[in-house]
């Protein structure tokens, strides 16, 4: 078994880092501040992190640019790969975060929008850099739907079908945000994730969930997932990175300390 990923995640709005229940809405001030993205970016640096990722997480609702100078920070002082989402709509907007200092870019309403994007980022870029992002909720006994702009707009296409055709056209990593269990620290939902990474031929990130060092292993073993992204586990003190992959190995799961 390849080593596990434990990557925090970074939801930012207005240039701080903020924390909701099931993709809280901003403009409904239903969001909690945690803090200033770079200074939490590098406690995790320095706490093994194996990655970190920046959501805009309404700059595609808001039709506002991604953060490039959040990330030009990062990355002057992080030594982890960064990967940046939100508000790239195009590959212009790739070229213009890996240059400032991401190692990835995440796609998701634009993606959904225009799938060709995709595969131009792929092409020009490499499918290493290009993760498509699937924002999913539960909308029938069986059925997991994918939506967009923030969890705000439902498109009908089911999730395990996107991630595959996303693949199919050039995406190096799929992170599975379920939006039923974001913020709610009751575990992620372990059975689409399941069905997504046994789906695909690429990484995929679980993402969702997270209240407990359990939850961690448990979707890592019966989830199939090949990394673990979270972030109120890791912003209001809960538990350090550190202690997260402390507690994986423990159970038996490879991870790099």
């Amino acid at each position: 078994m390849l080593a596990r990923r434990v990557i925090p995640c970074l939801d930012v709005h207005d240039g701080k880092v903020t924390r909701g229940v099931q993709f809280g809405r901003a403009e409904a001030g239903e969001l909690r501040s945690v803090g200033d993205p770079v200074e939490l970016a590098l406690r995790y640096n320095e706490q093994g992190a194996d990655e970190m990722v920046f959501f805009d997480i309404t700059a595609s609702a808001h039709g506002r640019a991604s953060m490039v100078d959040v990330i030009e920070r990062a990355a002057d002082q992080c030594f982890m790969p960064l990967t940046v989402g939100g508000g790239i709509r195009s590959v212009e907007d790739m070229g213009q975060m890996l240059k400032a200092g991401a190692d990835k870019v995440s796609i998701n309403s634009s993606a959904v929008q225009d799938p060709e994007l995709i595969r131009k980022g792929a092409e020009k870029y490499g499918s290493q850099c290009i993760v498509v992002s699937i924002d999913a909720k539960r909308t029938g006994p069986d059925r997991w739907e994918v939506f967009v702009a923030g969890g705000r707009k439902a498109t009908g296409m089911e999730a395990v079908e996107w991630a595959e055709r996303a693949c199919r056209l050039g995406a190096g990593e799929i992170v599975l945000n379920s939006i039923d269990a974001d913020g709610t620290k009751n575990g992620f939902d372990l059975v689409i994730t399941r069905r997504v990474a046994e789906s695909v031929g690429v990484p995929v990130v679980a993402s969702g969930g997270a209240g407990r060092l359990e939850h961690l292993a448990e979707v890592l073993l019966e989830g199939r997932a090949d990394a673990v992204l979270a972030a109120s586990i890791f912003h209001f003190g809960t538990h350090t990175v550190r202690e997260a992959k402390e507690h994986l190995r423990s159970r038996g799961i490879p991870v790099r300390l």
